[in-house]
């Protein structure tokens, strides 16, 4: 007995000497201090609320205990939080000054002390208690025994008032599961925005009382009903999240003239036959897009009859969302329509519009009013932005290097120009870049010359989730956990930049999103076995870990066409960015070429003699899984370099260089399954 009891105090004492790199926190607090003690979790634990909070509050807290209580399994004696100074002995004291109201600008701030015995949450508001929770729970130890936290004190609050992520559910539907599911992840994540995407050229989403066309025309029978939105709205407001909804106009028209061809912009071009027996107006024809891209429909902005269906809109969909801004869209309008029509030429002119620019400021000017009457603030992406826009209007920064602007400038341009404005430019998750290429990215650079006023006006960012090549089985994937770099990179110091540190921490938040409900990892297995036809997805699994999706847009420019009704259950929707094996790899190589010891050597040769026996299951699978072919060459390729590889490294073989060049790029084809080897890269350096 001596002996065990003797095992078990230094236990105890090893946990408690964990030190600050070794918590897996996220967003990095603002200050950390750890002490050398430890709280001790046992099925005692109660919480107890002071204060004058938001009744939002008691639901965090209970759901705070089922949670805790799922990963500790004590079952925790206390079931539901109701009111105020319910157990004045409680270990965990929660005090909140005052109500947190949804929307920018709040405190958000919180006091964490862990002591031995006790654990004391202060803070402004039940917001920023809510985000002490949050970290409360990422605190979460455990030794051979028991679970415990260790004993600190930490000072945290955000660093930018905007941290939002913007889901498209015009395109691919995401229903209510989705939606809500994510915005769990976004509170676990300390995010406070949900951008809701909810028309585009590929549907209407809203259910409109007034105007049940939309839905009946130009949304397939999917959107959600003005009862589902309230609920939406309701449960990001108990999570401490607001909700910005957009209806993108003038462009992206299709599903609104689907419905309403009336105040569209094209011209039909008729003969002198057809023109002799016209008796009518000719309305052109409008349907809903099947494909992505930049489409030309557009609403015509000389028209009456437009703002008047437009101000009925935001007169039934304002009232749904109680927060203060409404986003417009306003984005990619090419104006070819409104080029072709004479009738809104002689209108440019008439006004004084001397481009299509100045024509769309006119059209957006139109809004302001409408929804000032609701009390919102108008916001659109940066298209909307020209000299004669209203300095009420929020400016959206998305444009990058690819449109022939530099990363964040019109976020600096809107800055200078005294515009509040979000930055989305580096943070777009759908483009399947690294975790890295988001984390580097600051809506502040350093670099930035900016007066403090001018700083001000940056709120913030945004993760921005387009979903033309996702579906509600894949969108987590595409989503988290890289979004957690963003939320982090939003929310903490500017300094907490070490990619290391945060690929780490990852692993254990990528986790923790899934006992949430998020489904990117647990789905994976079932893309993968739709893909095996149920057989066997060791090697399939083993071959996604070094592949990644085609980036920036490739995956649906050559070749394959995808449209909304196309099958995403294919490996490329298996795939994510930052393969796993691909990274661990990476890190191989470089040790090896360091230095080349027999432990780093084998570091490396373990994984092409893995790829090699990866590449025969493969085509021993593909027999009876013909969804496996299209990934068979790049599978062989990676074989082939590798064993041309092995005979270099383990037997010191001379190989010829032009065939070992080759074979290496082979591993570069984009051509294969809408994947790429993610390991090219490294590959070449061992050459």
């Amino acid at each position: 007995m001596k002996y065990i009891f003797i095992l078990l105090i230094t236990g105890v004492i090893a946990s408690a000497q964990i030190k600050t790199a070794e918590l897996d926190l996220m967003p990095w607090p603002q200050k950390i201090d750890l002490k050398s003690g430890i709280f001790t979790l046992d099925k005692n634990f109660k919480v107890n609320i002071t204060g004058l909070p938001n009744a939002r509050i008691f639901g965090a807290a209970t759901q705070f205990l089922r949670r805790l209580d799922g990963r500790t399994g004590l079952f925790l004696e206390q079931g539901f939080l109701t009111k105020l100074n319910e157990i004045p002995s409680a270990q965990l004291q929660i005090n909140c000054k005052q109500q947190g109201k949804i929307g920018l600008y709040e405190d958000e701030s919180y006091q964490l002390e862990i002591q031995t015995d006790k654990i004391i949450i202060n803070a402004t508001s039940d917001l920023g208690a809510m985000h002490a929770l949050e970290t409360v729970l990422q605190l979460l130890q455990n030794n051979g025994t028991s679970f415990y936290f260790p004993t600190s004190v930490i000072s945290d609050f955000p660093r930018f008032t905007w941290r939002g992520l913007m889901i498209d559910a015009a395109r691919h539907f995401q229903p209510i599961d989705v939606i809500k599911r994510n915005l769990d992840a976004m509170a676990a994540m300390k995010m406070n925005v949900f951008h809701w995407h909810l028309v585009d050229d590929q549907g209407w989403r809203i259910e409109m009382k007034k105007h049940p066309k939309f839905t009946q025309l130009a949304s397939d029978g999917n959107f959600y009903t003005q009862e589902e939105i309230k609920n939406i709205v309701k449960y990001a407001d108990e999570r401490g999240i607001l909700v910005v909804p957009e209806i993108d106009v003038p462009g992206h028209a299709s599903a609104i003239l689907t419905a309403y061809p009336e105040i569209g912009s094209k011209v039909i071009h008729l003969n002198s036959q057809e023109n002799k027996t016209q008796k009518t107006a000719v309305i052109s024809n409008y349907a809903i897009e099947r494909n992505s891209g930049i489409f030309t429909p557009t609403l015509d902005p000389s028209n009456p009859k437009t703002y008047q269906l437009l101000s009925e809109i935001f007169d039934e969909v304002c009232p749904l969302f109680p927060g203060s801004y409404f986003h417009i869209g306003g984005d990619e309008n090419e104006g070819k329509d409104w080029d072709a029509n004479p009738k809104i030429q002689e209108f440019m002119k008439k006004n004084a519009l001397a481009n299509n620019h100045e024509l769309q400021t006119y059209f957006t000017m139109q809004l302001i009013p409408m929804l000032k009457k609701h009390h919102k603030e108008l916001m659109g992406w940066e298209e909307i932005m020209t000299k004669n826009l209203s300095k009420e209007a929020i400016v959206h920064s998305w444009k990058g290097p690819n449109e022939g602007v530099s990363s964040g400038k019109s976020l600096i341009t809107a800055a200078k120009n005294g515009y509040k404005t979000v930055l989305s430019n580096g943070f777009y998750i759908d483009l399947m870049q690294s975790v890295a290429d988001h984390y580097s990215n600051d809506p502040l650079p350093k670099t930035a010359v900016l007066s403090q006023v001018e700083k001000a006006r940056i709120l913030g960012g945004e993760a921005v989730m387009w979903s033309e090549l996702v579906t509600p089985t894949n969108i987590d994937s595409r989503i988290w956990p890289r979004t957690a770099a963003i939320a982090e990179r939003l929310w903490s110091n500017e300094d907490i930049t070490d990619l290391i540190s945060l690929r780490k921490r990852l692993k254990t938040i990528s986790f923790r999103l899934e006992e949430l409900g998020i489904t990117h990892l647990r789905n994976k297995e079932v893309i993968l076995r739709n893909i095996s036809n149920n057989q066997n997805t060791v090697a399939l699994n083993d071959f996604s870990n070094v592949c990644e999706p085609l980036k920036i847009y490739s995956r649906n420019t050559d070749g394959t066409e995808y449209k909304v009704y196309s099958p995403f259950t294919l490996f490329a929707d298996a795939c994510t960015a930052d393969a796993n094996d691909a990274i661990a790899f990476e890190t191989a190589v470089n040790n090896y070429i360091e230095n080349k010891t027999p432990e780093n050597e084998s570091s490396v040769t373990l994984f092409l003699k893995k790829w090699i026996d990866t590449n025969t299951k493969l085509i021993e699978l593909s027999n009876n899984a013909p969804l496996i072919q299209p990934i068979l060459p790049l599978s062989k390729s990676l074989s082939d370099v590798s064993q041309q590889l092995l005979l270099l490294i383990e037997k010191k073989q001379l190989i010829n260089p032009i065939l070992l060049n080759d074979l290496l790029e082979h591993c570069n084809s984009k051509n294969n399954a809408d994947v790429e080897l993610a390991v090219y890269k490294s590959l070449k350096k061992l050459l």
